[in-house]
């Protein structure tokens, strides 16, 4: 039944491995430099004149970038998703669907590509870095999540149940947890250190597409393609609020805004939807954002780090930039050619400084 019901929702994927096969090893080339820098310290440590900024948020004013100053080439395949490293700023890590993650100098001029995690037979569908920066999580349509060390390359983990994972997260608080949004309806909650599944959250009806943790770490949100929003405390397997409507729509993907008390989603109807994550976590319709058309792609949502921006790719390959407290569309222009602009991700630190990503397999860096 299992497979049966799968195969209805997920004839899209890839097939799955046969039983009692093997992942394929996972391989890391550096093309740095050097690994460590003429007073010793790795090549992935921050420089010592960025400082991260306080708790809190940043204060300085952020503005809107004007034109690209930079494309990075190095995939061969389309570009899924981008982070930068948390703090600082100083890398950054993009996934592919050519199966490879790559970690790119962001803090020169010439944004060298410094190391490539080579670790998925398919297209890497989620990313994410961990509170310090470490570690970094990779899952793919191969249906393996991989836990890879980042300075060495190394994969400190492997783990599968078979199941297709649309979104990987850490548990804020515990970085040797994280959590699984999976294509049988599930979300599965993994504890590196014994390699086992210790907790499933079972309520939605159809793939799991977000997990979103807010409340300091003791609620997680999550999106499914039931177009349900599920609130839930942490290990309790047992939904706390549900929020359903019928004028709602799919949400499949989610960033949460940087004072932490708001998050918004891509909605299928072709615009942004907002909701509270503090005591309540309820719609706010009053934050609405529109005139993009993302309409069956999972755009990645960006914010600057002082919470006025929001900013957007689209299924046309453009970017949009809005005002979060008017909800006004402030500029728009067009990023990348032959397919959809998938992610728009705000520097930390520098005021202007926006990452795109498309299908184009381009990585361009707008100031």
């Amino acid at each position: 039944w299992e497979k049966v019901n799968e195969r209805k929702q997920t004839f899209t994927l890839p097939p799955r491995p046969a039983r009692g096969t093997g992942v394929m090893e996972s391989k890391s080339t550096f093309h740095g430099e050097s690994l460590l820098d003429y007073q010793g310290r790795s090549w992935c440590a921050a420089p010592s004149d960025l400082k991260a900024e306080e708790p809190g948020g940043p204060s300085h004013d952020c503005f809107i970038p004007k034109k690209c100053i930079k494309k990075l080439t190095g995939h061969t395949k389309g570009v899924n998703a981008l982070e930068y490293f948390p703090g600082t700023g100083h890398l950054l890590l993009s996934a592919s669907m050519d199966g490879k993650c790559k970690v790119w100098d962001a803090c020169t001029s010439e944004m060298q590509l410094q190391r490539t995690y080579s670790g998925h037979t398919e297209g890497v569908r989620s990313i994410q870095m961990s509170n310090d920066g470490s570690h970094f999580l990779s899952s793919g349509f191969d249906r393996v999540i991989r836990h890879w060390d980042l300075e060495t390359g190394q994969a400190a983990g492997t783990f599968s149940n078979r199941k297709m994972a649309y979104c990987v997260r850490y548990y804020p608080r515990d970085n040797n947890i994280f959590l699984a949004a999976c294509s049988d309806n599930r979300i599965y909650q993994w504890d590196m250190r014994t390699g086992q599944v210790c907790q499933e959250y079972n309520h939605h009806l159809q793939p799991c597409n977000t997990i979103t943790f807010c409340d300091e770490g003791r609620k997680f949100v999550s999106t499914s393609d039931d177009k349900k929003v599920l609130v839930w405390e942490y290990d309790i397997p047992v939904p706390i609020k549900y929020i359903a409507d019928p004028g709602m729509h799919c949400i499949p993907s989610v960033t949460i805004h940087p004072s932490g008390d708001f998050f918004a989603g891509q909605s299928m109807d072709n615009k942004i939807v907002v909701y509270s994550c503090g005591e309540k976590v309820r719609q706010i319709h009053k934050k609405t954002f529109s005139g993009h058309n993302n309409t069956g792609y999972a755009c990645q949502i960006g914010f600057s780090p002082n919470g006025r921006f929001l900013v957007s790719g689209d299924g046309r390959g453009q970017v949009h930039f809005w005002d979060w407290k008017t909800t006004k569309s402030y500029r728009k222009f067009h990023a990348h050619d032959s397919g959809p602009c998938m992610a728009a991700v705000w520097h930390p630190l520098l005021p202007a400084r926006v990452a795109t990503c498309g299908w184009d397999g381009l990585i361009k860096i707008w100031d």
